[in-house]
């Protein structure tokens, strides 16, 4: 068994490294939803699979208001146990223009929509909010 002193570290992207990576994304099918994926990894030291498995209401509080700490919960994490990941500033701002133009409805609906999903390849113009999060009116 590897003891935590001998795990090696996983190799974290430069400034540079993410800018070309983001300038990737931009140019994908869903490039908003592809952007956010990757600042919450990065910024946020989230796996992706944390990050595919958080809901709206984890992201979002009440009031529509962008949380600054996620609290996962067991079933949401690697290690089965309830993690707190705080959101650096920059990544608050990130979400709320990622969700600018949407209010929540269902709270338990995924915050990441998967692209392969039959809502997915129904929206117009590629946009994986529009069925879980209409316009504001």
């Amino acid at each position: 068994m590897i003891s935590d002193a001998e795990m090696p570290q996983a190799k974290t992207l430069t400034e540079t490294e993410l800018e070309i990576l983001l300038d990737q994304v931009e140019r994908t099918r869903h490039a908003a939803r592809n952007r956010i994926a990757v600042l919450m990894g990065h910024w946020a030291g989230m796996r992706i699979g944390e990050i595919a498995a958080l809901r709206i209401g984890d992201v979002v509080d009440d009031r529509g208001e962008v949380r600054s700490e996620i609290r996962l919960k067991p079933h949401q994490t690697k290690g089965s146990r309830y993690r707190s990941v705080f959101l650096p500033a920059r990544l608050v701002e990130e979400i709320r223009h990622y969700l600018d133009g949407y209010r929540v409805q269902d709270r338990e609906a995924p915050f990441i929509a998967r692209q392969a999903s039959g809502a997915d390849q129904a929206i117009a113009g590629g946009d994986p909010f529009s069925p879980i999060l209409p316009p504001r009116v």
